[in-house]
C-alpha cells in the first residue's frame, strides 16, 4: 500500500496532536497580534487589514501547528533539516504576506512609504501563496516520510 499523509496523521499519539494544538494556537497568537490581524490595543497598523490576511493566518497556523509536531518523536523517522527549513521560510513569508506594507521596516527604508505600499503590498498575496505552499509541501514530505519503510543496510 503507498504510503500517504492521512495514513501518518491518523496513527499519531495523543501527544503529538496537543502539541500541534498548543503551537498552532501560539503561532496564531505570535503572527497575528503584531500584524493586528488579531484586533489588539497594542499594536496598530495604518493600512487597514486584506481580506484574505485571516485564511492566510489560521492556514499558517494549523501548517506550523502539524508540521512542528513532526518533530515530537514516536518511533524512529527518516528526516532532513530541509523541511525544517523550508516550513521557517514558510512561516516568515506568512507573516510578510499577513504584515502592514508600510510597518515592515525592510520594505519601508527600501521603498519608502508610498513605495510600500505601491510595490510591496501587490506582492503580499503572492508571499501567502508561497509560505502556505512550503509549509504544506514541508508537512506533506514530513508525513509521508513516517510512514515510508526503511531500506534494511
Amino acid at each position: 500500500m503507498q504510503p500517504n499523509c492521512l495514513t501518518a496523521l491518523l496513527a499519531w499519539p495523543a501527544r503529538r496532536w496537543v502539541v500541534a494544538l498548543l503551537v498552532g494556537g501560539s503561532t496564531y497568537l505570535i503572527l497575528g497580534l503584531p500584524t493586528v490581524v488579531v484586533n489588539n490595543n497594542v499594536f496598530g497598523r495604518d493600512i487597514a487589514v486584506t481580506n484574505w490576511a485571516m485564511p492566510v493566518l489560521i492556514g499558517t497556523s494549523v501548517l506550523s501547528g502539524l508540521l512542528f509536531a513532526t518533530y515530537v518523536r514516536v518511533g524512529e523517522i527518516q528526516s532532513t533539516e530541509r523541511e525544517a527549513k523550508l516550513g521557517s521560510l514558510g512561516g516568515f513569508f506568512s507573516f510578510l504576506a499577513i504584515g502592514c506594507p508600510v510597518c515592515n521596516k525592510v520594505a519601508l527604508i527600501a521603498l519608502g512609504y508610498s513605495g510600500a505600499i505601491k510595490y510591496f503590498a501587490p506582492v503580499q498575496p503572492y508571499l501567502a501563496v508561497l509560505g502556505l505552499g512550503l509549509l504544506a509541501y514541508a508537512l506533506r514530505q514530513r508525513l509521508t516520510n513516517e510512514t515510508s519503510c526503511r531500506i534494511p543496510a
